[in-house]
């Protein structure tokens, strides 16, 4: 299966193909992301209530470019979202028993 994205300003046209494994997608309810000079690592994470261990499903590498580029286009598309369906309700993180989101700053370098 192949999708078409926007075409860019500079008139070229990129097909994407997406698998259909890949389509079926990964869920993910925790988010770490740590960085050093020349990169941005996204560790997406599924964790379950009551459990000890949580394990990464899967981990994105972005220069710190593309990570600019994902943090406009998240906010874009978040403002869309609340427009279409109202204001995204954060619940108390504690109450839920996940732990909050982090965005770590790591000791060393990968």
């Amino acid at each position: 299966m192949a999708d078409d994205i926007e075409q860019p300003e500079d008139g070229t046209h990129l097909n994407i193909e997406l698998s259909e494994a890949m389509a079926e997608g990964t869920y993910s309810n925790l988010a770490v992301i740590t960085h050093n000079p020349t990169e941005f690592v996204v560790d997406f994470i599924q964790v379950v209530p009551n459990m000890p261990k949580a394990r990464v499903k899967s981990r994105i590498i972005l220069s710190p470019q593309h990570a600019k580029r994902l943090q406009r286009a998240l906010t874009e598309n978040v403002g869309k979202y609340e427009q279409q369906f109202g204001s995204i309700r954060e619940p108390d993180q504690q109450r839920v028993g996940f732990p909050a989101m982090s965005f770590n700053v790591p000791t060393g370098e990968a």
